[in-house]
């Protein structure tokens, strides 16, 4: 049925290539970082999946699932990791391009962004990976995937944030799914996708993949942790693994008899699935010796099985079908390429979306901000430019940079949701980094242009510093380009080191040595070559400091202080000192600023803005999936 009654077509989503997806003697390997020597994860494994058939991959923790997955999906993430064996389509060895062109992967976590409703993560999905659709065949086809999954009463629901609760987890599972699906793959992978759930919710996401690989004859392979009966019982096919070996291949409604005819049988009442992991877990061995003797019942009872016999037939079968020449075309339908300004456009569009919707991105760091300005405009309120306030000015204007520079670090939870969808969305071959950070930057400019213009408002004026319209528009450039320099160096931090509590203390690290070297809290002249060469002529929070210490002192006075007598005391010796004034340039002077004026430094700034975002894209490229 390739039309629904909604009037959108499912056609797109149905495989009409691949008749089946096998491997043979997969054997994976790893160096041990102790011991340097190869440690196999998996041990000769085979499998076969045809098509509208939904296998589950189960096994204890560390039995070599999610690697499984990982080598046959092509999404290997570990240049130290060595592989062997053979993938067929039809077959008819694989290609590994073509491959993960005709396939996707779905990770463990949800990498959906919580500010976009159900419809909109679909639609954005839909707009990545057919460029070449129209705006109604795109809709037609959400529709479609919304209704297939049963998720059109909650289409327009929000996924959810931190802030806001939004669709159930066995609906946000089916979301991931579905917006893979859109893409059209052929097979579809899945890392433990009732991960997380209750029976209930497994069993609902287990009976949907079924639900998908019958209806599109897809191929899906998913790996499951402890299921119930109902949701074990819902999938066609099972590969059990023990330390990387097989104990079971088959429909799992024969594993009672498979354990039956190794003297092992399944008490009843009791989840064959509970029984069969419980079997091959070695974990809780009293000994190396004990589990390497059960490992070796496990995989000696298999290979003398009648399963065994029966799923090599089954391959021998495929295998000679393919030699013979019958379907052997794995040729997917084409697919268009979008051209950068697509892709750029619809991850800014998305990421603007997101942006006002959720004020965990930028809502909260405005408030912020706004409460610092208050803060600093009320501690340093109306200073009167004598020479006693000279401290009070700097400081203001050391604090207000640093600050603002530091408390970038807001933005990192935000960065990391963005990350964990482009990973996704990259290793199923959606877009690259250079459209992503493109677009993050190109939303974020107006943002916190916005965020300086409402913290130099009121900590400005408040605050009493140069009062002219281009004192004031100057000290804006100059913080805006502080904030864009910050938020670059998070990207850059945040990408090289993608975990939340890491990436915090990085960002604080480098922060803190740029106050240290800036200028600021020692004069330039004061530093020792190491900190002053090394990294003082790299510190964007210098530059700032520089600019904005020109800006308020260049063209200002400052009355000396009045001693007893009408005598008057200037603590910096200027050509105005018989006026008892102080000429404000000399201040600057003293940190090591010099007397120029500080544009040069614009042209620098933009420089490290570059820098850290060029940086950014090569560790994100570096980084495959």
């Amino acid at each position: 049925m390739d039309q629904d009654e909604e009037g959108g077509t499912d056609a797109h989503f149905q495989n009409k290539s691949i008749r089946s997806f096998l491997w043979t003697g997969l054997t994976v390997k790893v160096e041990d970082r102790r011991t340097k020597q190869q440690k196999a994860i998996l041990s000769n494994v085979d499998g076969m999946v045809t098509e509208g058939e939904l296998m589950a991959v189960m096994g204890p923790s560390g039995s070599g699932k999610s690697t499984l997955l990982q080598v046959l999906s092509q999404r290997r993430r570990f240049p130290t990791v060595s592989a062997d064996g053979l993938l067929y389509l039809n077959g008819v060895a694989a290609d590994a391009t073509e491959f993960r062109r005709m396939s996707a992967y779905v990770e463990q976590e949800d990498a959906l962004i919580g500010s976009l409703t159900v419809r909109e993560t679909l639609n954005f999905a839909a707009r990545l990976s057919t460029p070449a659709a129209s705006k109604a065949e795109r809709l037609r086809r959400v529709a479609a995937l919304l209704a297939a999954f049963g998720l059109s009463d909650v289409a327009d629901d929000l996924i959810g944030t931190t802030i806001k609760k939004g669709v159930s987890g066995g609906q946000k599972r089916r979301v991931s799914v579905a917006a893979q699906l859109v893409t059209g793959p052929r097979i579809l992978f899945l890392d433990e996708p009732t991960s997380g759930l209750d029976s209930a919710a497994a069993f609902e996401v287990i009976s949907f993949l079924r639900l998908v690989a019958e209806r599109y004859r897809l191929i899906v392979i998913a790996s499951i942790h402890q299921p119930a009966t109902s949701t074990f019982m819902m999938c066609n096919k099972l590969l059990l693994l023990c330390q990387g070996h097989i104990a079971y291949s088959g429909p799992p409604d024969a594993i009672a008899r498979h354990f039956r005819a190794s003297d092992l049988s399944i008490p009843d009442m009791m989840n064959p699935a509970e029984f069969a992991l419980d079997f091959v877990n070695t974990d809780f061995a009293r000994s190396r010796d004990e589990a390497e003797r059960q490992v070796g019942q496990v995989t000696s009872s298999w290979y003398i099985s009648e399963q065994k016999r029966i799923t090599d037939g089954e391959m021998s079968d495929e295998l000679a079908r393919s030699s013979m020449g019958v379907e052997v075309d794995v040729d997917p339908a084409p697919i268009s390429t979008p051209s950068m300004l697509s892709v750029v456009a619809t991850l800014a569009h998305r990421s603007f979306v997101k942006s006002y919707r959720d004020v965990v991105v930028y809502g909260i760091r405005v408030v912020m901000y706004l409460g610092l300005a208050l803060l600093m405009g009320t501690v340093w309120l109306r200073l009167d430019p004598n020479q006693s306030n000279i401290p009070a000015f700097v400081s203001a204007i050391f604090f207000g940079g640093a600050f603002m520079s530091f408390m970038a670090v807001a933005y990192i939870p935000a960065f990391l949701e963005d990350y964990a969808t482009f990973r996704e969305e990259r290793a199923n071959g959606l877009y690259g980094p250079c459209p992503f950070l493109l677009a993050n930057f190109l939303v974020g400019v107006p943002y916190l242009f916005c965020i300086t213009l409402v913290f130099s408002l009121a900590e400005y004026w408040l605050s009493n510093f140069r009062p002219a319209a281009g004192g004031f528009f100057t000290w804006v450039m100059w913080l805006f380009l502080d904030l864009i320099a910050a938020e670059s160096l998070v990207v850059l931090v945040t990408s090289a080191f993608p975990i939340f509590v890491v990436a915090l203390a990085g960002t604080a690290f480098v922060n803190g040595l740029w106050m240290c070297v800036g200028g600021s809290l020692r004069p330039v002249d004061g530093l020792n070559p190491f900190w002053r060469y090394a990294f003082h002529y790299i510190d964007y929070q210098s530059y700032v400091f520089q600019g904005m210490m020109h800006n308020e002192f260049d063209r200002r006075t400052y009355s000396c202080q009045l001693l007893p007598g009408d005598q008057c005391q200037c603590s910096y010796d200027t050509v105005l000192k018989d006026q008892c004034m102080i000429r404000g340039d000399a201040i600057p002077a003293s940190y090591g600023l010099g007397h120029e004026p500080a544009a040069h430094a614009v042209p620098v700034m933009i420089a490290i803005i570059a820098a850290y975002r060029i940086l950014a894209w090569l560790v994100l490229d570096r980084r495959r999936a």
